[in-house]
């Protein structure tokens, strides 16, 4: 029969003592997220949940947004664009993401409120914003550029075409919502 010896124990209350500490940092850390949604995979077509305005002029509305479509363009069509590029971006290709936005509720916001943290995720886990085009310099086949000041009040929705641009080598992989620095993006997988 082994018995415990008095240089055992104070080993045996360190463990115990660590295990607690760990455990209970693991209980904080769930207790947190308790009644969040944790769903972050959606399929194209499939509406995100309610998103808070992150714009003063917008602030405490709400708004979904839905990715239905996702279509990568040719090296003729940024050729054709009238988009200037510089010669270190390398070849480029645009890709069209079809995107519905619905205001939920709060005061009127302007379309630019809604669509401001979407980007586009590569074939090469890069990821890319959507074009800024001021004053026509780029216009696309089937994609006309939105009209971001547009305003939609709570019920209204809007579909339209945004323009993004990846490298030719690689293809789009998702549709992505970032959600701040500390949540996780959304994300619509595109599939090829």
């Amino acid at each position: 029969m082994r018995t415990w010896t008095t240089r055992a124990v104070p080993a045996v209350v360190g463990a115990l003592t660590l295990a607690a500490a760990l455990t209970g940092c693991n209980d904080s850390a769930t207790d947190k997220t308790k009644g969040t949604s944790t769903k972050t995979v959606y399929r194209l077509g499939e509406a995100s949940p309610p998103q808070n305005s992150s714009m003063t002029r917008s602030k405490d509305s709400t708004f979904t947004v839905t990715p239905i479509k996702v279509e990568t363009g040719t090296k003729a069509d940024v050729e054709n664009s009238g988009l200037k590029l510089d010669a270190s971006d390398g070849a480029q290709v645009p890709v069209y993401v079809t995107v519905k936005y619905s205001h939920e509720s709060g005061k009127a916001m302007p379309l630019g409120d809604m669509d401001d943290d979407l980007v586009v995720k590569t074939s090469g886990n890069q990821r890319t914003k959507a074009l800024l085009v001021l004053l026509g310099q780029a216009t696309w086949p089937n994609c006309p550029a939105p009209d971001t000041q547009k305003q939609l009040g709570a019920g209204q929705s809007e579909t339209v075409c945004t323009a993004f641009l990846i490298p030719a080598s690689q293809t789009p992989a998702a549709v992505e919502l970032t959600q701040g620095y500390y949540n996780p993006p959304l994300e619509w997988p595109v599939k090829n």
